[in-house]
């Protein structure tokens, strides 16, 4: 158990949080009257009490709201918990999408002390039930169920098909053999060739959504910029080379072609990335094969399957 110390919101997007008497949640949406608020996975916002303590300690002078939280609370180290927790506040049910969050363009605290919390202790939450929250009302901490389903995440890289020239197929593909074998695909998206930005997305995807598993199409040849075998590896923490080889090895039925192609896959931190082919029929004919097999690894790396 722990206890909400303060609530923020900003009518604005770009000002800081200001402290309120009561916030209004509300399912789907977020806090009545925030400017943060909408259909998106980060809702309601919340940052410890001990961390802006500690801080404060460090010769800040800091209000509460001035990092960008929704809610101030005590009793919980909230960057250790994983996605997926829950939050029960009186009627109100949060649930934890995501830890930390990029920064982009320093604030006006990182300017004056050269450090600023919400990055790396902020957590953002969705709001499954609404309720009124106020300072001084208790909040539960209820884990993760065992039996929650996988969440995944689809990458499409195409040059063209990131520029709106070419429609892509395969993503879509993917998507809905996931979710018909039982998946929650929380975020699909398509980016052009090559490393950078797919290094990031996979970073992010894996270090603050915490994905179960991540599917990558495209890539994998012989062209100058197909790099996505590179991104890969270069993100991983460890390889699972069996994956990329039976891959090939099943697909050597279907066409002899499939012995170029590089596709592989690894590990970082808990969250399993596998590079599927570009084409939409290879693609369903790698989750054919390996969508079987591949709740285990999964289930293990979430660490709701024993070996």
């Amino acid at each position: 158990m722990g206890k909400i110390i303060a609530v923020c919101i900003s009518e604005k997007r770009g000002t800081q949080k200001k402290q309120v008497e009561s916030i209004e949640l509300k399912p789907e949406h977020g806090i009545v009257g925030d400017a943060h608020a909408g259909n998106w996975h980060r809702q309601v916002s919340l940052l410890s009490f001990e961390k802006i303590d500690e801080f404060r300690k460090r010769g800040a002078d800091i209000d509460f709201g001035a990092f960008g939280e929704n809610i101030v609370c005590e009793g919980f180290d909230l960057r250790t918990l994983p996605v997926g927790t829950r939050f029960q506040i009186g009627d109100a049910l949060l649930e934890l999408t995501q830890i930390g969050k990029a920064c982009h363009s320093h604030c006006e605290i990182y300017k004056t002390m050269g450090d600023c919390i919400m990055p790396r202790e902020g957590v953002f939450t969705i709001v499954l039930k609404g309720g009124t929250v106020k300072p001084g009302d208790e909040i539960e901490m209820i884990p993760p169920s065992d039996d929650r389903p996988f969440t995944a995440a689809v990458i499409t890289l195409s040059d063209r098909a990131s520029k709106g020239i070419y429609e892509d197929k395969s993503g879509p593909v993917i998507r809905e053999m996931l979710e018909e074998d039982g998946y929650q695909v929380i975020e699909q998206m398509v980016l052009p060739d090559g490393r950078n930005r797919l290094e990031t997305e996979l970073m992010r995807l894996s270090d603050q959504r915490q994905v179960n598993v991540i599917f990558t199409t495209g890539g994998t040849g012989f062209s100058e910029r197909d790099l996505t075998p590179e991104a890969t590896k270069a993100v991983c923490d460890r390889e699972v080379p069996g994956i990329g080889e039976a891959l090939r090895n099943y697909s050597m039925q279907f066409t002899p072609n499939a012995m170029l192609s590089r596709q592989t896959a690894g590990i970082r931190k808990r969250t399993l990335i596998v590079n599927l082919p570009g084409s939409p029929k290879a693609c369903s004919e790698d989750l054919e094969f390996l969508l079987g097999p591949l709740k285990h690894g999964v289930g293990i790396l979430r660490g709701t399957v024993s070996e």
